[in-house]
């Protein structure tokens, strides 16, 4: 998979996810610019990739930082290769209790600032007649539902809406448009929760294990690579097979 000298954007790279995703590109021989609201964890997380790197910060709900954001790397490299689009939120209200604010900041982050990042790199994609963009959505909303996120299932199953048809809009052009699709990935976020619950959410998962970011980094490698160039508008899911069971009793006779 060649990412090789590409020059990559990755969202949210500070931490989780999408460090995971920058460590994988950088290992792999791209630039990264990682990009996230806290600067100061984005360089920290930069210092630590190989090779030739660079940290912005940006608020992916402000169409003046996303723009910035892309002019500052085509200012620094000359070209955008690759967006990892991947700047999310996660917090947790049930239906009855959640506020108009919280949904409109969950919306606004995982879906506005997908639109926007990749808004912000086309210019530069389309002035080479070459691109990549893969975005992080979920099996959360576009394949299966958990109470507590509607507003979050909600904007991640909006994020493959939008790549169907974005996609379509620029295929002519050599730039793909596509998604992974994590299910339970090991980050710090999920540490917090205790070991207990991390041990029922392994029992729910037919490998049974969680993921890693790395898992993710190499899923985004892939679609972000030259030789993915047929395949846009797909939903790549990385779930250890956590959407396939149809009951918990499923799972139960693996292995029996």
């Amino acid at each position: 998979m060649t990412v090789e000298n590409s020059i990559a954007v990755v969202t949210g790279g500070a931490r989780g996810i999408g460090k995971g995703i920058g460590e994988v590109l950088a290992e792999k021989g791209a630039t990264v610019a990682l990009a996230d609201v806290d600067k100061s964890k984005a360089q920290a997380a930069a210092d630590e990739l190989p090779g030739e790197s660079m940290a912005v910060g940006v608020d992916v709900t402000d169409p003046a930082e996303t723009e910035a954001l892309a002019a500052m790397v085509v200012d620094e490299y000359g070209r955008i290769d690759v967006l990892c689009a991947n700047a999310g939120i996660f917090p947790s209200a049930d239906l009855d209790e959640m506020t108009v604010d919280d949904w409109d900041e969950v919306l606004d982050v995982n879906a506005k600032g997908i639109f926007l990042s990749v808004q912000a790199c086309l210019p530069a994609m389309r002035s080479q007649d070459y691109g990549r963009i893969v975005l992080t959505s979920s099996i959360t909303g576009p394949m299966v539902g958990y109470p507590g996120w509607t507003h979050y299932a909600a904007s991640k199953a909006a994020i493959t809406g939008f790549m169907r048809t974005a996609a379509m809009e620029v295929a002519d052009q050599d730039i793909t448009i596509n998604a992974v699709l994590p299910g339970n990935i090991r980050t710090g976020g999920l540490d917090d929760l205790g070991e207990e619950y991390l041990d029922r959410m392994r029992a729910s998962i037919p490998k049974g294990e969680l993921g890693t970011p790395e898992d993710i980094g190499h899923a985004v490698a892939y679609l972000a690579s030259e030789e993915a160039g047929y395949v846009t508008g797909a939903s790549l899911v990385v779930d250890g097979g956590q959407t396939l069971p149809e009951s918990q009793l499923a799972i139960e006779e693996i292995g029996e």
